[in-house]
């Protein structure tokens, strides 16, 4: 089984906090901007998308610590060498074979351990699952699932043949061979199911309330930028944060209170008047359409909310020059 590790460390916890809430995920386009002699298709024409790749073939640089953070796209590695993986608020330690689940919503990276890493790695975005199954019910791609699992010999052996039968079908010219990387891809993970349920991993007390405030900064987070008008902002109080995380609103206050010193309306406040701030500088959309689409009832209730916090209007804020 692999070894779990907890952070105790608050104050890197809370760097890599701090990180996460300024950057946005990895896209697809930046990754293979890295690995750009990886062979893919033109992703601007093709939405849908999946590729698979041998780990060793890939460059030397590739067994560099992969930057912590989220990824806009799901992925499934088969790693054969010692290596770390962090994951939201866990670290996992793989010590021979590795069989790594990522999916966009929760932040990870992987740091080798030892320079000669191999296996398989495939990524693909969620519409190449579209009307093929329902990728995001299996635990290895939901909040508070097991990720990672450290595979025996013969555990690998097995996974191993199933990565070969999908670089094989990825390069063949066969119709419909899609639909037989889908069922490989659903076969990797009924393995991994098979081999621990999620349901195995309990997780431990002190670390708690640091998942709770990655995911809820996360979540957060990931509402920005507002790129409409015609939508105000899904998630803006405590209540329905907790909710989208199926939490007690308490317990995520307490969570996110201990490990930040803030109040969860707080951050919340602080996120949308910073958003308010870039959007009065960098947009033309009328103060009102800037009112709704942060979420509040009118004009008047931003105007209240901005210069409580600022001692200027939003109007008078546009007029300045920073």
């Amino acid at each position: 089984m692999g070894k779990i590790i907890s952070f105790v460390d608050v104050k890197y916890l809370l760097k890599r906090l701090m990180l996460l809430k300024m950057t946005k995920p990895e896209t697809l386009e930046e990754y293979y901007t890295k690995y750009n002699f990886i062979k893919t298709p033109d992703l601007s024409r093709e939405e849908a998308h999946f590729n698979v790749f041998k780990i060793e073939e890939l460059s030397p640089e590739y067994a560099n610590t992969i930057t912590y953070g989220r990824k806009d796209y799901f992925k499934i590695c088969l790693v054969t060498g010692k290596s770390k993986i962090h994951y939201a608020d866990k670290s996992f330690e793989i010590l021979e074979n590795g069989l790594l689940f990522a999916n966009p919503l929760i932040p990870y990276n992987w740091e080798p351990l030892e320079k000669k890493q191999s296996g398989f790695s495939c990524i693909f975005t969620e519409s190449y699952f579209n009307e093929f199954g329902h990728l995001k019910k299996y635990p290895v791609f939901q909040v508070g699932g097991y990720p990672v699992f450290e595979l025996e010999e013969i555990e690998k052996n097995a996974l191993t043949r199933i990565f070969t039968e999908i670089m094989s079908e990825k390069n063949s010219n066969f119709e419909f061979k899609d639909d037989v990387i889908r069922n490989n891809i659903l076969q990797l993970i009924h393995s991994a199911l098979k081999m621990r349920p999620s349901s195995d991993l309990i997780a431990e007390k002190n670390t708690a309330a640091n998942r709770i405030t990655t995911l809820f900064l996360e979540l957060l987070e990931n509402q920005f930028p507002i790129r409409n008008t015609l939508n105000g902002l899904p998630l803006r109080t405590a209540s329905e944060f907790a909710a989208q995380m199926a939490l007690h609103v308490n317990h995520l206050n307490k969570s996110v209170k201990e490990i930040t010193q803030k109040t969860t309306s707080d951050l919340i406040s602080e996120r949308i008047l910073r958003e308010a701030k870039i959007m009065l500088k960098h947009s033309s959309w009328a103060i009102s359409d800037i009112a709704y689409s942060l979420g509040f009832e009118g004009s008047s209730h931003f105007s209240t909310f901005f210069k409580k916090r600022l001692q200027i209007s939003p109007s008078q804020f546009r007029g300045t020059r920073e």
